[in-house]
């Protein structure tokens, strides 16, 4: 256990705060005045702990209320408000030394990984269609040596004779085409960022993951935490990570928030009576 506790500001506190304020231009002062009115005062953390809600429901702000109290490398900008600092330095957090491969993961690390995958690969496969024409063009060329400063273009043209067209093209590239799927590839990049000894708030992991793919990366979660000695703050809708064995569940939609067991849940009652609904098809 590297975080302990999170204990957010007091209503009395918020509400001071407020008063003092002589910044008048702004339309908001978010994050304030979100958790009084949930009942929520304070979070105890678990090996793996789920924050689960409705959108709006302020997970993703607690997750960035304890990445910023624990100073947790993030990828991608979040969106911050001129008064979150203040909010953050008035909430305290419980821990211990948090190792330097913790991370924050958010759904605009996976979708920014993605989009610069697919740009590569299209990159690439411009690239392969110029040199599957530049392959033809040598391979058809006059081998002949003229003379020494024709040696390099005379290199290529033979070296284009003396492979086929695929050597060619695969040699000539500089980086392998990404073949995979985009939820192969949002698998890869959790399970390339999650090693051993070391703190993960993640969330939404469930955004570009098919069902078979939320399964396994539970599981590498599960086992992750217990024999590598990984500590996991989700927030997530999922059914697949709620879950989690052993896991602690807040309810962020229940007044005041309280734990709750992940079948008691609303987003996995709607899944269970809709596939209970459907039974005989199956």
């Amino acid at each position: 256990m590297f975080i302990n506790k999170l204990t957010l500001t007091t209503e009395g506190n918020e509400l001071a705060f407020i008063i003092n304020q002589k910044r008048t231009c702004y339309n908001g002062i978010y994050p304030f005045k979100i958790f009084p009115d949930m009942g929520l005062k304070e979070l105890e953390f678990s090996p793996i702990t789920v924050l689960y809600g409705s959108n709006g429901s302020g997970k993703s702000t607690l997750m960035n209320i304890i990445a910023e109290k624990a100073k947790i490398i993030r990828h991608s900008a979040f969106s911050n408000s001129p008064f979150f600092n203040d909010y953050v330095k008035m909430c305290k957090l419980k821990y211990s030394e948090i190792p330097h491969a913790s991370q924050i993961i958010t759904s605009d690390d996976v979708s920014d990984f993605l989009l610069n995958i697919r740009y590569l690969n299209d990159g690439i496969e411009v690239r392969r269609n110029e040199l599957f024409e530049e392959y033809l063009s040598r391979k058809y060329a006059d081998h002949r040596l003229k003379s020494l400063e024709d040696y390099d273009e005379w290199k290529e043209n033979l070296n284009a004779q003396r492979s086929s067209q695929s050597e060619f093209v695969r040699n000539r590239l500089m980086r392998d085409v990404e073949m995979r799927s985009n939820g192969e590839t949002a698998m890869r990049y959790y399970v390339e960022r999650i090693n051993e000894n070391a703190v993960y708030l993640i969330d939404e992991p469930e955004n570009s993951l098919s069902a078979s793919l939320q399964l396994k990366l539970a599981e590498y979660i599960l086992q992750s935490a217990k024999y590598f000695n990984c500590q996991f703050i989700i927030s997530t809708h999922s059914p697949f990570f709620l879950s989690l064995d052993g896991a602690k569940i807040y309810n962020l939609d229940s007044r005041p928030v309280k734990e709750s067991k992940w079948t008691e849940l609303e987003n996995v009652k709607v899944y269970h009576d809709f596939f209970k609904t459907h039974e005989k098809e199956f």
